[in-house]
């Protein structure tokens, strides 16, 4: 049957025809081969747009259509519905961006017209040669895998629970609890953090759809949306989960004292212990690293007097595999090194706190039972508190990380309240964004918080004045008053920027999404799509996304988990059918494409000593049809004939 194309181009308001002439662009269309109608609309993706495509579908008796718009992303969908709608097959459309590909990056008018036209003369011979391709439909597995387990895991994993599905959560950490677990408070209701987190912790040790693998990690991932196989590296504790009742015998008679990572190693743990005594799981770890009975079979001391018989030193790692319909990452981040401004003197200074170091400081579960205090164990008279420590810096990160400035303000309250100290907040600007956070700031300007308005330059010990002898001195620009000041404290806080997890590269490999500059995983889309991603299946959450307060990723994690039951409770899932597939009269059986396949979608069948597509896993990167040298590889609806056909199309 002889191709009969409508193209339909759309104004997008001014988004294209700011630039793009595009009464010319559709004149232009309708000398074009094969080209039945060709019409211009100001908006394409309304129902009016919709319909007049409908109507010339059923006028003309379209069977290919072209619409010259924005982003397939966006509005292929919609487009592909209506040629549904018109009783064409939805892969008989083609989409040509003229809005992100043309209007939005061409400056001359003339310049971008002649770029439209070239752009929709390729979709045109593109669509040409356009085949109709079926959708497979495939079954979805009702489980699903939470990745982290901070606030917003929980969160994900007690919704999706709650609705009565499985949820498997992994923890790399031996508690869940995240970050959340070492806050004193929260702003700016200054809740107990415990207080609010605890009873969430608890919930998913006890809740029946949940299976908790807590000091575990990721290590493979393989299927596709609603079928997904992964390993999971279960580490051994060296402790019996099924006997022991967290009594915590063994750790009181550990000889062996370490650093202890949950309170930014300003307190102390032993070799066998349990992160803080609200952890949950309500279980005790060894530490191998540095328990001596392990490294050196020496001691013991802690099997010998666990009165449930709980201690195992032959306990081995184990890899577990489960199967699930969706993915739900929620891995969180880490604050900003601040050893690389060495011109604030943390690490090198004592009483430079960092600010997760200032948390523990003041919890009551921390090393100093909630006081605040300097090394020597006096409290301060007072304190600077530097914002943007790595944030809104072009050498390290140019965002902002939103919730430092609100941080920074519950930490003057809090000194103010416990010591009542002098408090200075060197800022570049106050950025209190959220519910009730400008009136938390207007709060602090009452109770006496010194305000000073520049980025502090340094932080030093060196005493030029009379009273600055024992001090660490704050020196900074003072805008307000246009002066440059040297302020005396006992203790200086830096507010970090939150960053990017230094795994997360290694985590998008696993999930197979994608990491952007600031190392944070891309979403789908910024505002329509913010907790999906380009892999099907997979949902991100959290600050793992990008950095937010408690609020934000509980909804995010919220969000996460209605997508996921949004996925599952449909039963199906449908396969895009852009997929490759191998002729077997011309695969050689070389192999090469199963080595190059990074969604492993390609088996080889040693009867016919041929390699076979499986179109469940195949994602349509086209990589195999690149690398093939027989050219037995071919892509559904990106032929050689459909794209050597769409750059004559651009170049004629």
């Amino acid at each position: 049957m002889e191709p009969r194309i409508g193209v339909f181009v759309c104004h997008c308001g001014t988004n294209i025809a700011g630039k793009v002439n595009v009464e010319e662009v559709a004149n232009f269309a309708s000398t074009l081969p094969y080209v039945t109608v060709a019409k211009e609309y100001k908006f394409m993706c309304s129902d009016p747009g919709q319909s007049l495509i409908l109507e010339d579908i059923k006028q003309h008796k379209l069977n290919r259509v072209v619409v010259a718009a924005c982003s397939p992303t966006m509005h292929e969908p919609t487009f592909r519905g209506v040629c549904q709608e018109g009783g064409l097959n939805q892969y008989l459309f083609q989409m040509a961006n003229i809005r992100e590909h043309c209007s939005w990056v061409t400056e001359d008018e003339e310049s971008a017209t002649k770029k439209a036209k070239s752009i929709v003369a390729g979709a045109v011979y593109k669509a040409t040669y356009l085949e109709p391709l079926e959708v497979k439909k495939v079954k979805i597995n009702p489980n699903t895998l939470v990745v982290g387990g901070g606030i917003t895991g929980i969160q994900a994993a007690l919704e999706i629970a709650d609705s009565g599905h499985k949820v498997y959560l992994v923890e790399k950490e031996p508690s869940i609890g995240g970050h959340m677990a070492q806050f004193d408070k929260t702003f700016p209701t200054l809740d107990c953090a415990a207080c609010i987190l605890t009873p969430k912790m608890v919930q998913v040790g006890q809740h029946k759809n949940i299976k908790l693998f807590t000091y575990s990690e990721v290590l493979e991932v393989s299927g596709y949306v609603g079928n997904f196989k992964v390993k999971i590296l279960k580490k051994a504790r060296y402790v019996d989960p099924d006997k022991c009742n967290g009594c915590g015998e063994c750790a009181l008679k550990c000889p062996i004292k370490v650093p202890s990572e949950f309170d930014e190693e300003l307190g102390m743990r032993r070799a066998i212990y349990k992160p803080f005594a609200q952890g949950v799981p309500n279980l005790f770890t060894i530490d191998k690293e540095h328990c001596t009975k392990i490294l050196k079979d020496k001691c013991g001391l802690c099997e010998k007097i666990c009165p449930r018989e709980a201690i195992d030193y032959e306990q081995k790692d184990e890899i577990i595999e489960v199967s699930v319909g969706a993915i739900i990452l929620s891995t969180g981040f880490q604050i900003f090194d601040a050893r690389q401004m060495p011109q604030y003197g943390y690490g090198r200074l004592d009483n430079v706190f960092t600010s997760l170091e200032f948390e523990r400081l003041c919890s009551a579960n921390g090393p100093t039972g909630g006081k605040i205090v300097l090394k020597d164990g006096t409290e301060p008279k007072s304190v600077g508190i530097l914002h943007c420590i790595g944030s809104r810096d072009d050498r390290f990160h140019p965002y902002c990380s939103r919730v430092c400035c609100m941080y920074a303000l519950k930490y003057s309250h809090l000194i103010k309240e416990k010591t009542g100290a002098e408090v200075y907040q060197f800022y570049v600007d106050m950025r209190c964004f959220g519910k009730g956070y400008e009136e938390f700031y207007n709060r602090l300007l009452e109770e006496g918080v010194h305000f000073v308005r520049g980025k502090a330059a340094e932080v030093t010990d060196f005493a030029v004045y009379k009273g600055e002898e024992g001090k660490l001195i704050v020196r900074c620009e003072d805008t307000a008053i246009g002066a440059i000041r040297r302020i005396p404290v006992d203790m200086v806080i830096l507010a970090n920027a939150l960053e990017a997890r230094d795994d997360a590269k290694d985590i998008a490999r696993i999930f197979s999404i994608n990491t952007g500059a600031d190392g944070f995983f891309i979403e789908k889309h910024p505002k329509l799509a913010p907790v999906s991603t380009t892999t099907d299946g997979v949902f991100i959450a959290g600050c793992c996304q990008g950095c937010k307060d408690i609020p934000d990723a509980v909804a995010q994690g919220a969000a996460s988990a209605s997508e996921a039951l949004s996925l599952i409770d449909r039963g199906v899932v449908e396969i895009e059918p852009y997929t490759s597939v191998i002729d077997a009269d011309l695969c050689s059986g070389c192999k090469t494409c199963i080595e190059l396949c990074p969604y492993s979608a390609i088996e080889f069948d040693e009867e016919k000593n041929v390699s076979v597509v499986n179109d469940a896993l195949c994602k349509g990167c086209g990589t195999c049809v690149a690398a093939c040298p027989s050219g037995a590889a071919t892509a559904r609806h990106f032929t050689d004939k459909q794209i050597f056909s769409e750059i004559e199309g651009v170049l004629a």
